[in-house]
């Protein structure tokens, strides 16, 4: 784990570690900030998580307690004096 101020004076280690596949975690006033990772690792996690995604209207579809075949209900607007 690396300090920001670290991570900057030192970034060429910074990008030797993450290339060498270890990831590298960098702090921001002693909180998790980033995490620097090699190019490769960063492509195959994209296409991992492409290939689990579904559909938006998959996902819509999934929604608790809507199905496509539930019926709109009806209200009437309350009459209104201007």
């Amino acid at each position: 784990m690396w300090t920001l101020q670290d991570a900057k004076n030192r970034f060429s280690a910074v990008v030797e570690a993450a290339m060498s596949g270890q990831p590298q975690q960098v702090t921001r006033r002693g909180k998790p900030a980033v995490v620097v990772l090699s190019a490769a690792e960063y492509d195959r996690m994209r296409a991992a998580a492409a290939e689990n995604r579904g559909s938006f209207i998959a996902h819509l579809l999934d929604f608790p307690g809507v199905a496509p075949e539930t019926p709109r209900q009806t209200v009437r607007p309350r009459d209104v004096q201007f």
